[in-house]
């Protein structure tokens, strides 16, 4: 919907149900205990614009960009407002966004793990107890 939404290709009566949509789809796997995790991963114009330049400079990494890459970048503010709107109309009790500052992979890396084990430890997993007694079963 981001993309509808900044480049005009549907009208916003369109792009903008989809966030009703979203909710409902996401209540719905909630409802039937799906633990939801959603990240945005934030890069800052800066580092964007530094990243571009190291895929340029490296041959290597010639297949990580595109000229729609520069296109896109120069709407960055409408693509910036399209997100908050997302965020703040899609993130609601059942599923949280988590917006990770990414300019860092390191760093980025450690707050999704962080939240993903944090998760599971509200899951309050244990190991399941045996169907019957095992403590005197010996393979030969």
């Amino acid at each position: 919907m981001l993309a509808e939404r900044v480049l005009k290709i549907v009208p916003k009566e369109v792009w903008s149900k989809r966030y009703d949509q979203i909710m409902d789809f996401e209540r719905m796997l909630a409802e039937n205990k799906v633990l939801l995790l959603k990240f945005y991963l934030h890069i800052s114009k800066e580092e964007q614009a530094e990243r571009f330049r190291e895929r340029l400079a490296n041959p290597h990494k010639y297949w990580k960009f595109s000229n729609a890459d520069l296109t896109t970048r120069q709407r960055w503010d409408k693509y910036i407002d399209a997100y908050e709107d997302m965020l703040n109309a899609t993130s609601h009790e059942s599923a949280r966004w988590h917006v990770v500052p990414s300019d860092r992979n390191w760093y980025r890396d450690y707050v999704i793990t962080r939240a993903v084990v944090r998760a599971m430890e509200g899951l309050k997993m244990k190991w399941p107890k045996p169907a019957e007694d095992l403590s005197k079963v010996r393979v030969v």
